[in-house]
């Protein structure tokens, strides 16, 4: 009888994983770096997914809060939706997204693909940037653009459109490290983030299928 195909672990940074790991890691997972940025990530994903089936992907990392007082620094969320900023037209202070020029990322066998795609599960939405957050005053553009964001990170877009296509199902854990936008690093939590997003990953990695929702 064959064995069920794994679930594939990724982690976009070496940072990351090796403190993942000092964690504990994910045992009976397979676990890969896929890279900083959402190109990297999304490259990554596929080359990793064509090489070998995996039945389920989870995306494991650290990112910045929009909302410290409902995700604050320290925590893990499992976001339930992921948005792409950065591609469109700009135009002045905002930017057209695919979906309002009427050109999908992809289109193909009724599948489209805007700026915004689900995930496996979860609550809030993740929003996916090119460059992080350089200052608050961005944070807050951000965040006023894109009213359902709760995280900023730079990813878990690219991991979900290579996952889409290959048709397997994409949870996200991050573990929130700053508030967007603070780029002074005596104020993060990288740890306390990674600890934290260790902990929820470990949990749905080891709840039953039906159970993830």
């Amino acid at each position: 009888m064959p064995r069920p195909a794994p679930v594939l672990v990724l982690v976009p940074t070496r940072l990351e994983l090796e403190r993942l790991e000092r964690l504990g890691g994910f045992p009976g997972a397979r676990v890969e770096r896929c890279g900083f940025g959402p190109l990297a990530a999304a490259a990554r994903t596929a080359q990793l997914l064509a090489r070998r089936p995996a039945r389920r992907v989870l995306l494991v990392g650290i990112a910045g809060t929009y909302r410290p007082r409902t995700a604050p620094v320290g925590s893990a969320l499992r976001p339930g939706a992921v948005r792409l900023e950065g591609v469109g037209v700009s135009h002045g202070s905002t930017l057209l997204t695919p979906s309002e020029l009427g050109f999908p990322q992809w289109e193909e066998r009724g599948l489209r693909v805007g700026e915004r795609l689900a995930l496996a599960g979860g609550r809030g939405e993740l929003l996916t940037v090119c460059a992080a957050s350089g200052s608050p005053a961005e944070a807050r553009r951000r965040a006023r653009r894109h009213a359902r964001a709760v995280l900023e990170d730079m990813e878990a877009f690219g991991v979900a459109l290579a996952a889409r296509l290959a048709r397997v199902p994409l949870d996200v854990v991050r573990g929130v490290s700053n508030v967007a936008g603070e780029r002074e690093l005596l104020r993060w939590d990288v740890r306390g983030a990674l600890r934290a997003a260790h902990a929820l990953a470990s949990e749905l990695l080891e709840a039953p299928e039906g159970a993830r929702r």
